[in-house]
């Protein structure tokens, strides 16, 4: 298993990108973070409580979306937020995996992931990281515990994580976890169970099975202005219904191997677009230094990162049956 802290270097090499905020919005919810030239929106839930002190507030528009990436390591749960909408606005810019999409119900869309693997939870441990509104017509099916920071009903503490995530069968974890920091300690607890990390907080990101995580179950965008509209105005789990849908991605070691295979492709074909740049900016006689060589750097570290994980991944798996 992956040092758990190391899935924040992860997320900030995956924020190697020249955009700039076009519109960043901090709803009731959700956090939603728009690039400039329109190719990336990404979600963060916005933390659950009121505040009047974020100086910040109107300076943010026009910024380099790599410096709002940055507050991933702040313990301000705002900045953390905004950090993540960041972060996966530039993943989200990016084709997305192959995986399964989810036709919800429409009276309960926000459950679709539930009920995508119900057939086998039944009977089964199962404990969810994070209240999802109607959880509870799940509970005569499984042995059912809902995680929360601010229980209510019949939700348990958060601290129980400690006694329940070892012996579990199946883990569902918020990812709302990466900004609020407690993932870490909650995939390592995890690590013997079925792990799917889900909501729109998800980065689609491959390496993330390098830390237990068995499946992804993420958003695909479908109508970018319903859904900023949505949220903005208060939405919380009709997003799911109005400008998103959900698709799951399996973690195997075949899929993620094809995954990071296109990755590295991708990855190395920006580092020769941004080496061509940087040879034409001296040929033109230019004494300064290159100017995105910061971006080049970044883009070096993502793709010596991906040649990492895909080397332990074929390592492992690469000469198992299926596996190409």
């Amino acid at each position: 298993m992956a040092n758990p802290k190391h899935v924040y270097e992860l997320l900030l090499d995956h924020c190697s990108s020249e955009a700039v905020v076009d519109n960043l919005m901090i709803g009731l919810v959700w956090t939603i973070c728009k690039t400039k030239d329109q190719a990336g929106l990404g979600l963060a839930m916005s933390p659950g409580h009121a505040t009047r002190t974020l100086s910040w507030s109107g300076n943010l528009t026009g910024k380099p979306i790599t410096d709002l990436a940055a507050w991933i390591l702040d313990w301000n749960p705002y900045q953390a937020s905004v950090a993540m909408a960041a972060i996966n606005s530039c993943i989200n810019s990016r084709p997305l995996p192959e995986s399964v999409i989810l036709q919800p119900a429409a009276d309960h869309a926000n459950l679709a992931v539930f009920d995508h693997f119900l057939p086998q939870l039944h009977h089964k441990k199962v404990v969810v990281i994070g209240h999802y509104p109607g959880i509870e017509r799940y509970q005569d099916l499984m042995q059912l515990s809902v995680l929360e920071k601010q229980p209510a009903a019949d939700d348990l503490p958060d601290s129980a994580c400690e006694f329940l995530l070892p012996t579990a069968d199946w883990v569902f974890l918020t990812a709302s976890a990466l900004p609020n920091k407690t993932f870490p300690r909650l995939a390592e607890l995890a690590w013997n169970a079925k792990t799917v990390l889900m909501g729109p907080t998800v980065p689609w990101l491959p390496q993330l099975h390098e830390f237990g995580i068995d499946y992804l179950a993420g958003v695909e965008i479908t109508d970018p202005q319903a859904l900023y509209h949505t949220a903005a105005q208060g939405g919380g789990v009709k997003i799911f219904s109005q400008g998103l849908r959900y698709r799951i991605a399996e973690l195997t070691p075949k899929t993620s191997l094809n995954w990071l295979k296109q990755q590295i492709a991708d990855c190395a074909t920006e580092r020769t677009e941004l080496k061509q740049q940087m040879e034409s900016w001296y040929a033109a006689g230019q004494n300064q230094r290159f100017a995105k060589t910061q971006l080049l750097e970044r883009v070096d570290a993502r793709l010596s990162r991906l040649d990492s994980s895909y080397k332990v991944l074929w390592d492992q798996h690469g000469k198992q049956p299926g596996v190409n």
